[in-house]
């Protein structure tokens, strides 16, 4: 696509604004209004985040997941600690998260510190989800090649044979990160590009609130 035809694409934002006598003074207070409007909106996987991760050789990866819950230490996805994001974030946690809620002309970055979830943690979770991912969660070796679909089918119904009529436990290579943020950016679109962006910084006196220039 060129880049005439994209100019179809532009639009104006004029939904809402961001002022800082309107927010919270805790940035993940915040966020709990921003996600609630985006439950109330009823939009499409509300929960969905970008965790963008480095490589010990600085090259960059983002992919999306979903967030499983939030409270004021951090935000919390699962994953297999064994694919690719697992073992960037075990040799670097440091790492940035992005909410997206086009609908709302909204977006919110995170930059923070990934840390394991304790097992009790990662365990109640796994047991609130269905056998199905249980299944799932033992069959794939995350970012692994497979030679077909075929397999990893197969391995998921030996799987399944093996804890016919019983309890699946949780992998030891599959749980929880809690990312606790250094910082948090709320993006509100306004007209004309001049865009509302609040920034919470973490010092040790508290959060800071800054206004940055679109």
């Amino acid at each position: 696509m060129e880049g005439k035809d994209l100019q179809r694409l532009r639009r104006e934002y004029a939904r809402s604004r961001l002022t800082e006598d309107a927010v919270d003074a805790d940035p993940i207070r915040q966020f709990g209004r921003w996600f609630e409007a985006a439950l109330e909106a009823d939009l499409h996987e509300p929960n969905a985040m970008v965790v963008a991760t480095v490589s010990p050789e600085g090259r960059p990866s983002a992919r999306v997941v979903l967030l499983k819950g939030f409270d004021e230490r951090g935000f919390v996805f699962y994953t297999n600690y064994e694919g690719r994001k697992g073992r960037e974030l075990e040799k670097n946690p440091a790492c940035a998260l992005l909410f997206y809620w086009g609908e709302l002309e909204r977006q919110v970055r995170v930059e923070g510190r990934a840390a394991r979830l304790l097992a009790e943690e990662s365990d109640a979770y796994f047991r609130s989800r269905p056998r199905g991912s249980h299944l799932g969660a033992w069959a794939s070796r995350q970012s692994e090649p497979v030679a077909s679909r075929g397999e990893l089918e197969n391995r998921r119904d030996e799987i399944e044979a093996r804890y016919r009529g019983r309890e699946i436990p949780r992998p030891p290579f599959w749980g929880g990160f809690r990312v606790e943020p250094a910082s948090v950016e709320f993006w509100q679109g306004r007209e004309d590009r001049l865009h509302d962006r609040l920034l919470y910084t973490r010092g040790t006196d508290g959060w800071t609130l800054t206004r940055l220039q679109p």
